[in-house]
């Protein structure tokens, strides 16, 4: 019920800068929290950044400072801007939501994208 597509990733030299895009659609009631995982080769998803419905936001240590995650709840869309970037940034990004879904019965459900991803050049 709820298709994210994430854009912006790509290729950038150290230091450079990116700005993920994250929008959601479907038949949903509402986004709730929403946030950016990557995924290193091998290694599980791990979180970088969440964003609360109401704006509140939280940080993986390695992007504080250096990531902002904002939302446009109107448009029901999610952004990283990511600054100073590192070889060591360089994974696959994904977008995660959690959304109301009412089909009859009300009820949550979490949704991802397919991924973008980011590769940081030394």
């Amino acid at each position: 019920q709820v298709q994210l597509v994430e854009s912006g990733g790509g290729l950038v030299q150290a230091g450079g800068s990116l700005n993920l895009s994250c929008a959601a659609s479907g038949s949903f009631v509402r986004v709730n929290s929403m946030a950016w995982y990557r995924q290193f080769p091998g290694k599980q998803r791990e979180l970088v950044a969440h964003i609360s419905s109401g704006g509140s936001t939280n940080y993986a240590d390695s992007a504080k400072g250096r990531f902002t995650v904002s939302r446009d709840t109107p448009k029901n869309t999610m952004y990283l801007q990511m600054n100073s970037l590192e070889p060591e940034d360089t994974a696959v990004y994904y977008c995660y939501a959690n959304a109301m879904i009412n089909s009859g019965a009300v009820y949550s459900a979490a949704y991802w994208g397919q991924g973008t991803q980011v590769t940081v050049s030394s």
